[in-house]
C-alpha cells in the first residue's frame, strides 16, 4: 500500500502509519547495535593450564652411591603427573622436596646439607632415604630435628617403598610353574662369617647340597640371577642382618620373581606374614635345627602335590619388584603432592630406625 497524502487519510490511518514507523525504527535500532556489538573484537580464549604451582621440584641432593643417571619421566612410567625430577642443586630454592640418600650423607657428613644462604623454604621437605638396615647404616646419631620425612623400606615410613610387593590379579589364573631340575641355590656377594647367614648356611651344608653363586661361589647363567634360581625349588633369602620389614630383593627377586620357594632368615614369620601369604615361604624359625629343615626340604623334593601348595598363591597374586631408584623418586613426588602443606619434623631419627 501506498501512503497516502496527510490530509486526505482518515485520523485513524495516521495513527497506524505512526505505529507502524515507530515499530520499525526501533528494529531498526536494535539491528544497528547488534551489528556494532559484533563488528568489535573478542578477547581471545587461553588455553587452560591448571593452577600455578601444580607441578611439583623433587630435588636429589646427592644421586646414590656417587652414581649419575638419567631421571625418569614419572607421568610416562608411573602415570603420577605433575613430577620434575632434578640433580640441579640451582633449583634448591624451588625444590618442594629434597632427598638425601643416607649412605651419601654418612660419607659427606652433616656439613654437606644444604646451607643458607639463600634460607631454607618454609614449605620445603627434606626427606630422609635409606634402604639399607640399621646395621649398615652407620652416622645415624645427630640427625634428629634435620628432616621433614623418612623414606624407607619400613611399612611406618612417611614414605614406604618395599623392595617388593603383590598386588591381587582381577580374577584368578592359572600359574605355570617352570621345570625344576636342582634342589637348593643361594646366591651371596658379601660373605662374612660373623653373619647369622653365613653361620646358618655352614650348619645346613651338612645335611643338604647347596649350590652357591657369587663371590664364593659359581657364576651366574648368563649374569642372571633369575635365570639361575629358576632351574632350583628353594632358594635361599638370607638377609645380610635381621631387622623389622627388612625383606629386601633376596626373596622378591630372586626367588619369587625366579619361580623357587624362599627359604628365609630375616625378621621374625609374622613379620614376613605382613607382606606375603604364610603358605608362599619357609621360615628357618619352623624348625629347631638345620638338619629338620634339610629334612623337611628333602620331603618336598620327593613329594609334588606338597611342594605345589607352595605356589596355590600365585593364581590370585602378581609378584611386583621394586625398580631403583626411579619408583622411589616418584613415590616422594606423588606422597608431597597428596600431602599439600603438611609439614613436621622427625625429632628421633636413629632410635625409630633402630628399633
Amino acid at each position: 500500500m501506498e501512503p497516502c497524502p496527510r490530509r486526505s487519510c482518515p485520523r485513524r490511518w495516521r495513527r497506524l502509519w505512526r505505529r507502524r514507523w515507530a515499530l520499525a525504527a526501533g528494529l531498526l535500532g536494535a539491528a544497528l547495535a547488534l551489528f556494532a556489538c559484533l563488528r568489535q573484537p573478542q578477547p581471545r580464549r587461553v588455553p587452560t593450564t591448571g593452577r600455578a604451582g601444580d607441578e611439583v621440584t623433587v630435588l636429589l641432593w646427592w644421586e646414590p652411591f656417587g652414581r649419575p643417571r638419567r631421571l625418569t619421566d614419572c607421568r610416562r612410567r608411573y602415570n603420577v603427573s605433575g613430577c620434575r625430577l632434578s640433580a640441579d642443586r640451582g633449583r634448591l630454592g624451588e625444590a618442594r622436596a629434597v632427598l638425601f640418600h643416607h649412605r651419601d650423607l654418612a660419607l659427606h657428613g652433616a656439613q654437606g646439607l644444604p646451607r643458607g644462604p639463600p634460607p631454607r623454604p618454609q614449605r620445603q621437605l627434606w626427606v630422609w632415604m635409606n634402604f639399607e638396615s640399621p646395621s649398615h647404616s652407620p652416622g645415624l646419631q645427630g640427625l634428629g630435628g634435620v628432616f621433614n620425612w623418612t623414606m624407607s623400606y619400613r611399612r611406618d615410613s612417611d614414605v614406604f617403598v618395599p623392595y617388593g610387593y603383590l598386588h591381587a590379579l582381577p580374577q584368578p589364573r592359572p600359574f605355570a610353574l617352570p621345570r625344576k631340575t636342582r634342589l637348593v641355590a643361594w646366591v651371596i656377594s658379601n660373605w662374612n662369617e660373623e653373619h647369622a647367614r653365613v653361620r646358618y648356611y655352614q650348619q645346613l651344608k651338612e645335611h643338604l647340597a647347596i649350590d652357591v653363586y657369587g663371590a664364593q661361589g659359581l657364576a651366574l647363567v648368563e649374569g642372571s640371577v633369575v635365570k639361575t634360581v629358576s632351574a632350583y625349588k628353594f632358594y635361599l633369602a638370607f638377609e645380610n642382618s635381621q631387622h623389622t620389614d627388612y625383606i629386601t630383593e633376596k626373596l622378591w627377586r630372586n626367588a619369587f620373581a625366579a619361580s623357587a620357594v624362599p627359604v628365609v632368615l630375616g625378621p621374625r614369620r609374622a613379620n614376613y606374614e605382613r607382606f606375603i601369604p604364610a603358605d608362599s615361604f619357609i621360615h628357618v624359625d619352623d624348625f629347631p635345627s638345620p638338619r629338620l629343615l634339610a629334612t623337611y626340604l628333602k620331603f618336598l623334593d620327593k613329594n609334588k602335590p606338597s611342594y605345589r601348595r607352595y605356589f596355590a598363591w600365585r593364581n590370585k597374586y602378581e609378584v611386583h619388584v621394586t625398580s631403583f631408584w626411579d619408583e622411589h623418586y616418584c613415590k616422594v613426588c606423588e606422597a608431597v603432592r597428596t600431602a599439600g602443606n603438611q609439614v613436621k619434623t622427625v625429632q628421633n631419627l636413629a632410635s625409630w630406625f633402630e628399633s
